[in-house]
């Protein structure tokens, strides 16, 4: 079982910060994704999360910090084993001029409309919709 732990940023304008991967991935290449990764063995999902969110861009955020918006079971989108992502979310300041690109194409902030759009993963696709239409997101807007 791998497990995984990913951030959505939303700006003070409401866009999402997402990642438009590479080629290089072995997991969704060239696809749109939520900023995360693997954790590491022991890790906690909340502090997995802040880590990988800090090795991808730059952005140092404390677990605590960091609300759970979902877990999401991996099986359904291909994965053989009984893989968990934890998706959790914060509101922030920052401007795209404050992500350092640490993996990828690019780490931007995408407006709503757009992030509907865009050729997402499999798992950004059940998550983004979801996460735009809820009250998390809502909150965070705010």
């Amino acid at each position: 079982m791998l497990r995984f732990g990913c951030v959505i940023l939303v700006d003070r304008r409401g866009w999402l910060l997402l990642q438009e991967r590479d080629e290089h991935p072995a997991i969704d290449p060239e696809k749109w994704s939520l900023c995360g990764g693997h954790l590491e063995e022991g890790e906690e999902y909340a502090e997995g999360a802040s880590r990988e969110l800090a090795e991808e861009t730059g952005v140092q955020l404390a677990p605590h910090e960091l609300e759970l918006f979902c877990e999401l079971d991996l099986r359904p989108f291909g994965r053989d084993s009984h893989d968990v992502m934890a998706v959790y979310a914060a509101a922030t300041e920052l401007t795209d001029d404050d992500i350092v690109l640490g993996e990828g194409r690019q780490i931007v902030f995408v407006e709503p409309g757009a992030a509907r759009c865009l050729d997402l993963s499999p798992s950004a696709a059940a998550v983004v919709p979801d996460f735009l239409d809820s009250d998390h997101y809502r909150r965070l807007c705010r």
